[in-house]
C-alpha cells in the first residue's frame, strides 16, 4: 500500500477518534464541575488543540506527498497504541479529561497503567505523534511534532498537573 493512500485514512480515523474523545471529555468535565472541580492550567489548554490539529494536517500533507510505501512497523506501533489509549481512558473513568480538573474528595488513580507510569496517556500520545507520520513517510512531521509535544508536556503540562495534585494533596493533609 502506498503511504499517500493511508495518509487520508489516518486523518479520518484520528479526527473521528479525537471528536469522540472530546465529547467524552466534555461530559466528564460537566460531571467534574458539578462536583466542585477546580481547573488548573487553563491558559495552556489551547496549545494542545493547535498541536494536535497541526500534527494531523501535517501528517496528511507530508504523507500525501510521500512517494513511498507504508512503513508497516511504524503503523503497527500506532495500532498497538490504540488499546493502550483506551486502557488509560477506561482506568480514569469519569476522571479522564483533556483538561486538568481536580474534584474534591477524589483519589489519585494508581491502578492500571498508572502503576507502570505516572503519565501513561502522554506516553501513548508521544508514541502516536511519532508513529502515525512515520507510517506514511512523514518523518519531518514526526520529528517536529514529537519535539513540540515533548516541550509542551515537560515544560508546561506535566508541571501544571503535578502542582495541581500537590495542592490537592496538601489540602487533604496527605502526601502526593
Amino acid at each position: 500500500m502506498k503511504a499517500r493512500t493511508l495518509a487520508p485514512l489516518l486523518l479520518v480515523f484520528l479526527a473521528v477518534q479525537r471528536l469522540f474523545e472530546l465529547r467524552l471529555a466534555r461530559a466528564n468535565e460537566r460531571w467534574a464541575r458539578e462536583h466542585g472541580a477546580v481547573e488548573y492550567g487553563r491558559e495552556h489548554y489551547p496549545l494542545f488543540f493547535v498541536l494536535h490539529a497541526g500534527w494531523m494536517l501535517a501528517t496528511l500533507l507530508e504523507g500525501r506527498r510521500s512517494g513511498g510505501r507504508v512503513n508497516w512497523p511504524a503503523f503497527l506501533l500506532f495500532v498497538l497504541a490504540q488499546p493502550l489509549r483506551s486502557w488509560v481512558i477506561r482506568t480514569l473513568g469519569r476522571s479522564w479529561n483533556t483538561r486538568i480538573l481536580i474534584v474534591p474528595g477524589g483519589e489519585r488513580v494508581r491502578r492500571g497503567p498508572f502503576r507502570l507510569l505516572p503519565h501513561p496517556n502522554y506516553a501513548v500520545v508521544a508514541l502516536e505523534l511519532a508513529s502515525a507520520p512515520l507510517a506514511v513517510g512523514a518523518w519531518r512531521t514526526a520529528l517536529a511534532f514529537t519535539l513540540l509535544n515533548a516541550a509542551l508536556l515537560l515544560l508546561i503540562r506535566i508541571p501544571a498537573e503535578e502542582r495541581a495534585l500537590r495542592a490537592y494533596a496538601q489540602g487533604r493533609g496527605e502526601r502526593s
